[in-house]
């Protein structure tokens, strides 16, 4: 009785959260399940048990955070990058360390994942990489906590900068096909991508195959399939 309750409450907050723009988290995200989510496809119901995992990693970065400010370091959090015309975003935090500023990103992982973390996840690194731009800042951190274990490891990235113009240019590239309702063909390891294994709209990319088409044309067909 209760747990249908709060279910139903993680489940209609996620339903409000109607994506309408392109995110910095979305770097390194296959560019069909972005595109899916901006037109609102037929997606499987979200995991209330997911969502709240979800949210406790948010409660540990407000904890991270206490912690920063109490450590004097001169730390500014949930910083909005400037406006952009097509993406939006906010950093975790903006830091200074020996006189030296940081972009900091927090993420939080289970203790299997944490354990075999060797260098940074390349997706972490995309969306670090795209807040140092944005705020001119040449050095970030990518900070990982075992949500088990509550065990930290860190890793210092470098700005780079072709990796922001093949970034920005792949999200400029994606604006169009959004724009002209041509839906990306599949990435190139589906549907072995680890993305594809908890991606919502799975079903309807299958139904797709590997093929850009015109999403137009293939609305229509599930709409005639419902």
């Amino acid at each position: 009785m209760l747990k249908e309750l709060i279910d139903k409450f993680y489940l209609d907050n996620q339903e409000n959260r109607k994506q309408m723009h392109f995110y910095v988290t979305d770097a390194g995200k296959c560019p069909r399940a972005v595109f899916f989510k901006l037109k609102q496809a037929p997606a499987e119901k979200a995991d209330p048990r997911l969502l709240r995992i979800f949210e406790h990693g948010e409660q540990l970065h407000h904890n991270i955070y206490n912690v920063l400010y109490r450590l004097r370091i001169g730390v500014t959090t949930e910083i909005p990058i400037p406006p952009q015309e097509i993406i939006s975003g906010r950093a975790d935090a903006i830091l200074c360390l020996n006189g030296e500023n940081f972009v900091l990103d927090i993420k939080s992982m289970n203790s299997m994942i944490f354990k075999n973390l060797t260098a940074p996840k390349i997706e972490n690194v995309y969306q670090l990489q795209l807040y140092m731009h944005f705020f001119d800042i040449k050095k970030g951190i990518l900070l990982y906590i075992d949500k088990d274990r509550q065990d930290i490891k860190e890793f210092v990235v470098d700005y780079d900068r072709g990796l922001n113009e093949a970034l920005l240019d792949g999200f400029g590239r994606l604006k169009k096909q959004v724009e002209n309702n041509q839906l990306p063909q599949a990435i190139n390891d589906y549907p072995k991508n680890w993305q594809c294994g908890y991606c919502q709209y799975k079903q309807i990319c299958d139904m797709v195959g590997r093929q850009e088409i015109l999403w137009n044309d293939f609305k229509t067909k599930i709409q005639s399939d419902e």
